[in-house]
Order: structure tokens, then C-alpha cells, then sequence
């Protein structure tokens, strides 16, 4: 347990994991994209994104006897359902949501869309969002817990079908995170240098890290703040406007280094085919070309304007909810019913605080913090240091096994 030199994931990977919820030399079929993908740069064109959306899923669904959805309510699955209805209108189609206890409930307006296309609904509910940790990062091999709620989704997706239709992507691509980027524009000028974009960066992702971050590791990490910017500056250092920067770097952050290789894992494992068409090469490039003002509109904080031009065509925007969630789980309800105590269980005893990875002096000084605070960035930053935990337990002290529930 001296060192972790020898095993797959080396320290500065699990500080990466642990400051940006992501490694940058993760495996993934995603290639990494560079800032000359997104010229030259050219007008919207909803009829071809349309005609590209149509080609991928003829291809991909072709043969399939059967279909399910992930359906929060968004605007990227509900368009993909509009397209796949149209083109296979008697395909038979499930459309797939998963709930969380204290978190917002996406069901109503997924199931109003559901009927809207007159499709079958399956609302899966979990009741414990952490009791099934170790068989995820089991499957994983990573220390990530924020993937659960895909997990659950993809393992209740079997009994339906061994296809999986989501819009993956679309977010990245078309500019979908508007709660961040108005905070970063206006914490950045025409002057700004490319250091000082990658703070307001940070800034924007601040459930990723804490303000104390560095004081959170042992003696045995080396933990740097140079190497974070260092992953991060290329993605601000050239000729594109500052929010296509913004989108560069998000697409080869947590997309291409988290979410797409981990989703792919639970595809793999419970042998589901996923279909993603926004994740096509042809829709790839030409959603980066697009002007970033016709992806986002900054005056009313709205994004993915070619999408929603196209789901115009195909339902009522009655039925969208105001702010999409997309099966997120509320960790802050989460700590106060049961996360609390399963993190004060493993991390007040934790093999990698023993072992000198992580500083038991900062868990104890912020556990009061998270918990009489409710500070949602330490309460975040406790349930990575499980998912790491359950990890080191699963694969270094080989003292658990993934088929434990916490």
C-alpha cells in the first residue's frame, strides 16, 4: 500500500479526478479536439444538423427491433425521439428517467413528452443513490462517484432493450451549460490573458474544487496548482472568442474524460449499444463552426438555439421544463438523509488518509464545515473522497468487494 507508482491510476491522476472531476490522458473513443476545429466559422444551418441527425439515426437504428430513451425533458432527447418517430414511426419505443429522492423530479415533463409521442414511460426511482458505489467503481476501475446516476440508468435500460438512444454531447457542442457563461464572461475582459482564463474558469466549476484544495492531500501527494493550469491553458491560449474557448475546453474536459469513457464502460458491461448522434464526426464539426452567438444567446441566458429552432418544428416548448437537471441528484439533500454518515463511516477510518494520500487533518477540520455550513462545495468534495476511498478499498487493500452495497 506504499505506493501507488505500481497500480493504473498514479497520484496525479487521482489529484486531477479530484480537482476537475476529470484525467486528461484518459482512454476514450472521443478524440481530443483542437481550437482550429472550430474555424472557419459559418452560419447556423438547422436544416443540415437536422439532415445529419436523420442520416445518424438511419444508420444506427436501422435494425433495431426495439428502442429506449433517456429521457429527462430536455431539449436534446426530445429532439432525437421527434427525429427517430418520424423516420420509424413504428418502432417501439421506452423512454427511460431516473429519479432521486429530495432532488428535482424531471419525470412529469418527460412523461408529458412521452405521451406527446405516444411512447411507453419507465420511471426509475432510487431510493439511495450511494448504495450501489462499489459495483459502479467496480466497473470503472476510477474513483468517480458524480457517473452513478448514468449507472442506474444504463442497468435499468437492460430489461427494456439492448439500445440506448441519448444526446450525449449536445451540451458541449452547442452550448448548453448557460449557468456558467455569463459568470465567465463577466469575469473576463478583451485584455484578459489566458492564466487569467483559466481562473474564471475555475471559478465556474466550483463544486470541482475547494478553496483550501491544496491542504486536502497527505504527505505522500504533491498536489500543484501550476499542473491544473497546465492542462488547462491551451484551451485559452489562441485566436478563438473567448466563450469558443469556454466550449473547447468543456468539450475536452468532463465529456471527453469523464463522462463519454465511463458511460462507455457501463455500455460495455451491461452490453448495451448506445447510439449518440451528436457525437458523430459530421455533427462534431459542424456544431464547433457555428458562431458561439448562435449557440447562446447572453441576453437571456439561453443556449443550443440551432436545437431549439428544430424541436420547434416538433413540440410545444409548454412542454419544457424552465431549467433541465438531466437526472441530476441534489447533493445537498443527499448528505442530510443518509451521505453524511456513509461518509463519516469510510473517511473517519479511511485507508487513504492511513496510507498518506489525503490529509486527515482536513477532513476533520471540514467535515463540520459540509455539514453545519452545508457548504455544497465541501459537501461535494466528501463524496469524491468516498467514491476515492471505495476505490483504494476495491483495488489497493482489496478489503471490499464490488458486490457490497454502502
Amino acid at each position: 500500500m506504499d505506493s501507488l507508482k505500481n497500480k493504473n491510476l498514479p497520484f496525479d491522476k487521482i489529484s486531477n479526478i479530484l480537482t476537475l472531476r476529470y484525467n486528461p490522458n484518459n482512454q476514450s473513443n472521443l478524440k481530443k479536439i483542437n481550437w482550429k476545429d472550430y474555424l472557419p466559422k459559418k452560419t447556423a444551418n438547422s436544416i443540415l444538423i437536422k439532415n445529419l441527425l436523420q442520416k445518424s439515426l438511419k444508420k444506427n437504428l436501422i435494425s433495431k427491433s426495439n428502442l429506449s430513451v433517456a429521457l429527462s425533458g430536455g431539449v436534446d432527447s426530445t429532439l432525437l425521439l421527434s427525429l427517430t418517430k418520424e423516420i420509424f414511426p413504428d418502432l417501439p419505443i421506452t423512454a427511460i428517467t431516473i429519479t432521486f429522492p429530495y432532488s428535482e423530479d424531471e419525470s412529469k415533463s418527460a412523461s408529458n413528452i412521452a405521451q406527446n409521442f405516444d411512447i411507453n414511460h419507465k420511471i426509475i426511482h432510487v431510493d439511495n443513490f450511494l448504495k450501489e458505489l462499489p459495483a459502479a467503481i467496480g466497473i470503472l476501475k476510477e474513483p468517480y462517484y458524480d457517473v452513478m446516476n448514468w449507472y442506474y440508468l444504463v442497468k435499468n435500460s437492460k430489461s427494456i432493450s439492448n439500445s440506448l438512444l441519448t444526446g450525449d454531447g449536445a451540451d458541449e457542442i452547442f452550448g448548453g451549460y448557460t449557468f456558467r457563461y455569463s459568470k465567465f464572461l463577466n469575469s473576463i475582459n478583451d485584455n484578459s490573458s489566458p492564466i487569467e482564463k483559466v481562473k474564471a474558469y475555475l471559478q465556474c466549476h466550483e463544486r470541482d474544487w475547494v478553496p483550501d484544495q491544496e491542504n486536502l492531500f497527505g504527505n505522500k501527494s504533491k498536489f500543484s496548482w501550476n499542473q491544473i493550469n497546465d492542462i488547462l491553458k491551451p484551451f485559452f491560449d489562441n485566436s478563438l472568442s473567448s466563450l469558443d474557448q469556454l466550449f473547447l475546453a468543456d468539450f475536452n474536459g468532463k465529456l471527453k474524460n469523464n463522462f463519454i469513457p465511463n458511460y462507455e464502460k457501463f455500455y460495455n458491461f451491461f452490453k448495451i449499444s448506445s447510439i449518440s448522434p451528436f457525437l458523430e464526426d459530421s455533427i462534431i464539426e459542424e456544431g464547433l463552426r457555428i458562431s458561439p452567438e448562435e449557440k447562446y444567446d447572453s441576453s437571456k441566458n439561453i443556449g443550443k438555439l440551432p436545437l431549439r429552432k428544430l424541436i420547434s418544428e416538433h413540440v410545444s416548448s409548454l412542454l419544457f421544463p424552465k431549467l433541465k437537471q438531466g437526472f441530476a441528484v441534489n447533493t445537498s439533500s443527499l448528505w442530510d438523509s443518509y451521505g453524511k454518515e456513509i461518509c463519516k463511516q469510510y473517511l473517519f477510518d479511511a485507508r487513504i488518509v492511513k496510507d498518506g494520500w489525503i490529509s486527515n487533518e482536513w477532513i476533520q477540520k471540514n467535515f463540520q464545515k459540509a455539514d453545519s455550513d452545508k457548504n455544497i462545495r465541501y459537501i461535494n468534495k466528501f463524496f469524491s473522497l468516498l467514491g476515492y476511498e471505495v476505490w483504494y478499498r476495491l483495488f489497493i487493500t482489496k478489503e471490499m468487494s464490488s458486490s457490497e452495497t454502502l
